[in-house]
C-alpha cells in the first residue's frame, strides 16, 4: 500500500501597498491648525490646553499608525518623520497636560523654563531632520524650515515673555500648514489615479 503525499504550499501573500501619507498628512494638518490657532490666540492664554483634544488622539495617535504602516512597507525615512512627529505631538501633550494638573511636580516658577527646554530639544531635533532633506524634493524641506521657524519664535515669544514673537509663531504654524495641504493634494491625487503634484527640485542633487 503505496501513500502519495500531498504537499501543500503556503499561499502567496502580496507585499502590503499603500501611502502612509494619507494618514499622516491630514493628521498632522488638523493638530497644526489647532495648534496654529492657540498661538495665535484664537481662545484665550490661559486655555493652553484647547488643542489637546485633537492633538493627543488624532494627530499623536494619527502620527504613530502612519509611522507603523510605513515601516510594515519597509519605507525606514517615512516611518522615521512619523514616528519624530508622533513623538513631538504626543510630548506636547503631555507637557500641557502635565503643567496644567501638575504631574511632573514642576513649580510654576519654573514651568518657563520647562516649555523652553522641551522647545529647544524640539527645535535641536527638527533642524537635524530638516538637514536629511535637503536631497528630498524642495516642498519636504520647506516645510521643515517652516517648522523649524515656529518652534524658534515660539521658544523666543516663550523665554522672553513676548506675545507678538507667540502669534508670530502660530502664523508660521498656519505656513507649515499650508504646504502640508499641498503635500496632502498631491497624495491623493497619486492615489486616485490623478498625476501627483509638482514638490521641486532638491536643494542638493
Amino acid at each position: 500500500m503505496t501513500t502519495t503525499a500531498i504537499a501543500t504550499e503556503a499561499p502567496v501573500q502580496s507585499a502590503p501597498a499603500g501611502d502612509p501619507a494619507l494618514i499622516g498628512v491630514p493628521t498632522f494638518i488638523v493638530g497644526a491648525t489647532a495648534l496654529g490657532l492657540v498661538l495665535t490666540g484664537y481662545v484665550p492664554a490661559a486655555a493652553v490646553g484647547a488643542s489637546i483634544a485633537i492633538i493627543l488622539p488624532a494627530t499623536g495617535v494619527g502620527q504613530l499608525v502612519a509611522a507603523v504602516w510605513a515601516a510594515a512597507l519597509g519605507e525606514s525615512a517615512v516611518a522615521s518623520v512619523f514616528g519624530i512627529f508622533a513623538g513631538f505631538w504626543l510630548s506636547y501633550a503631555a507637557l500641557v497636560l502635565g503643567l496644567i494638573h501638575g504631574w511632573f511636580g514642576i513649580t510654576p516658577e519654573a514651568a518657563t523654563a520647562t516649555q523652553g527646554l522641551f522647545l529647544i530639544a524640539w527645535l535641536v531635533t527638527i533642524g537635524l531632520l530638516t538637514l536629511t532633506t535637503l536631497r528630498l524634493p524642495a516642498a519636504f524641506t520647506v516645510l521643515f524650515v517652516l517648522v523649524d521657524l515656529a518652534l524658534a519664535l515660539v521658544l523666543y515669544g516663550t523665554v522672553a515673555g513676548s506675545t507678538a514673537a507667540t502669534t508670530a509663531g502660530g502664523y508660521a504654524v498656519f505656513a507649515f500648514t499650508a504646504v502640508g495641504v499641498y503635500l496632502f493634494a498631491g497624495a491623493v491625487s497619486a492615489a486616485t489615479g490623478g498625476k501627483p503634484l509638482p514638490l521641486g527640485r532638491p536643494v542638493l542633487a
